[in-house]
């Protein structure tokens, strides 16, 4: 957002929720309307906004020999 100069108040207007803003801010999972929506609102590639970052949980099980 800071190379595209846009704010969590541009954001809002146009039309991305509180909550969600919240839900970026904390990490937490958002929908892919609203990747969609993010790559639309600051012109970019949905590979400038999101990595994929495993944790403990998410990790495959050991596959058997």
């Amino acid at each position: 957002m800071k190379e595209k100069s846009e704010t969590t108040y541009t954001l809002r207007n146009k039309g991305i929720s509180s909550s969600t803003i919240k839900n970026l801010k904390d990490g937490q999972p958002i929908s892919t309307y609203t990747i969609d929506r993010l790559c639309m609102i600051l012109n970019c590639d949905i590979l400038d906004i999101i990595a994929y970052t495993p944790d403990e949980t998410s990790r495959a099980p050991e596959q058997a020999p």
